[in-house]
């Protein structure tokens, strides 16, 4: 199949990074489940440990189901290069351990996916690494954050449970202006929602078992190199190596090289494959998510039963404009958080639900909720739990793909009874 440089973006979705007539007519990349690969002499071998071609040695290292994930999603990300993982948080610690030593600090939101706030708060401390917390959306706190020993600013697209969508253009000016990259959290907006590479940053992110599979029946991760950073600059001399073997890509090369081989981050080749299988009706999914979720929080906001909702559709949302900039008028993402009177009518209103699953996982084409206080976060401090806008009257909606009518009726019904 003859690849069109005028593919859109959906067409890309489906066809990028892959040609049956190389995969004995398939029109999946198949399943390669093997731990390592044959070579033929000694000197094929060789060269390929040595870098001179780019065979698959180990499962560990690289596989070809895995390369074509890898490729595809890099190029819908406007990316040069891409690492995939078996989880967004392997390609959360992948990605910042590549460009962090002992003594090293970096800026980044206090908006931030449970697990990564613990990852940077507790786990980088232990290694003497600092993070500095700020409002993601408020330009001088990032700023004012920065110092001699920052290696890179962190942020995600929209925060979660937050529901906060910073300005990425603007950071990514003020990380390059401080000559440091810019690594983005994309998993709650995806490519088709908006690409921050376009707008400045270096390094994409996502935890592709959310909205890039969308059948919730796969874990992964990946990270996307946007190959256009300077790793020649004053602060990266560490990078010397990297850039002297891969030139522009010389920070995918140390994710890989240094980071993920030697982690054992591993993205199984089924999962790759399910991801594959997902990713390709990724534009029909958003947009049936994007719609759903608007109408959801317009009827959550009119409802008696509920005190509050944080959705960046919602005009009244203090993110609204940029949102709506940044994300081009195709929507404001599939997750939604409101407020009940306490906890205990949270509890009540999930336990009402009749179509609605109650699990710990976004993304899916089914809609999900979760009550965040006492689940994910149940062991954080109140203080923290505070710091981070997650309260007890807090309740958390991943909206899905379903007839709108549906989810609609069942968040009605669940509200009615808690008169």
């Amino acid at each position: 199949m003859e690849k069109k440089k005028q593919w859109r973006f959906d067409t890309r979705v489906i066809h990028e990074a892959f040609r049956p007539e190389e995969w004995q007519g398939a029109t999946q990349p198949p399943i390669f489940q093997t731990a390592s690969h044959l070579h033929p002499t000694a000197e094929s071998l060789s060269d390929t440990f040595g870098g001179k071609s780019q065979d698959h040695i180990y499962m560990r290292l690289t596989n070809p189901t895995n390369r074509v994930l890898e490729q595809k999603i890099a190029s819908l990300e406007g990316g040069k290069a891409a690492v995939v993982t078996g989880s967004g948080m392997a390609a959360i610690t992948t990605s910042c351990m590549a460009l962090l030593r002992a003594g090293d600090e970096f800026v980044t939101g206090n908006s931030l996916f449970m697990s990564t706030y613990l990852l940077f708060s507790n786990v980088f401390k232990k290694y003497g690494i600092t993070p500095r917390f700020v409002e993601p959306t408020d330009i001088d706190a990032i700023c004012g954050a920065i110092n001699d020993k920052t290696r890179f600013i962190y942020i995600e697209t929209i925060g979660n449970p937050k529901m906060d969508v910073p300005d990425i253009k603007k950071i990514a000016k003020v990380a390059h202006d401080h000559g440091l990259p810019l690594l983005v959290d994309n998993t709650l907006a995806t490519p088709y929602l908006c690409r921050p590479i376009e707008l400045g940053a270096d390094v994409v992110i996502h935890s592709t078992t959310k909205y890039l599979t969308g059948h919730g029946c796969a874990t992964g991760g990946v990270v996307i190199d946007a190959g256009t950073f300077d790793w020649e600059s004053g602060r990266f001399s560490d990078f010397k190596p990297f850039v002297h073997r891969k030139g522009p890509l010389a920070y995918i090369d140390r994710v890989w090289r240094e980071i993920h081989i030697n982690f054992g981050t591993t993205q199984a080749p089924f999962h790759s494959y399910l991801t594959a299988i997902g990713l390709d009706t990724l534009v029909v999914r958003m947009e049936r998510h994007l719609k759903n979720a608007m109408k959801v929080a317009e009827f959550l906001n009119g409802h008696p039963e509920v005190r509050w909702v944080r959705y960046p559709g919602l005009p009244e949302h203090p993110c609204h404009e940029v949102a709506r900039t940044q994300f081009e008028d195709k929507g404001f993402g599939a997750l939604i958080s409101f407020g009940l009177k306490d906890q205990d009518a949270c509890f009540r209103f999930i336990n009402n639900l009749n179509m609605i699953y109650h699990l710990a996982n976004l993304g899916d084409c089914k809609t999900l909720v979760i009550h965040p206080y006492s689940t994910q976060y149940l062991s954080f401090p109140e203080e923290t739990r505070r710091y981070l806008s997650i309260t007890p009257d807090l309740v958390r909606l991943s909206v899905g793909i379903e007839a709108v009518e549906d989810i609609l009726d069942d968040i009605a019904q669940a509200l009615e009874g808690l008169t």
